[in-house]
């Protein structure tokens, strides 16, 4: 299933919202550094889906905050 990811950097805790099915907003602590937030994304995303990480790939939008990502449900 494909889903577009608004990501919030440097935020105090991490949640993932639903805005609707395949829209989604992520807070995530750590910065956008050396791929840091991609990880705590791929990582918050697999754990609200209870999924494995490997289940999570980001497809597009790798240097952004507006990402498309693959789950494998």
């Amino acid at each position: 299933m494909k889903i577009i990811v608004n990501v919030k950097l440097n935020a105090k805790k991490e949640d993932v919202c639903g805005v609707d099915e395949t829209h989604f907003d992520v807070w995530v602590k750590e910065p956008p550094i050396e791929g840091k937030a991609n990880r705590a994304v791929s990582h918050a995303l697999a754990k609200h889906f209870n999924v494995p990480k490997s289940c999570v790939t980001i497809v597009s939008g790798q240097r952004s905050k507006k990402k498309v990502v693959d789950v494998v449900l």
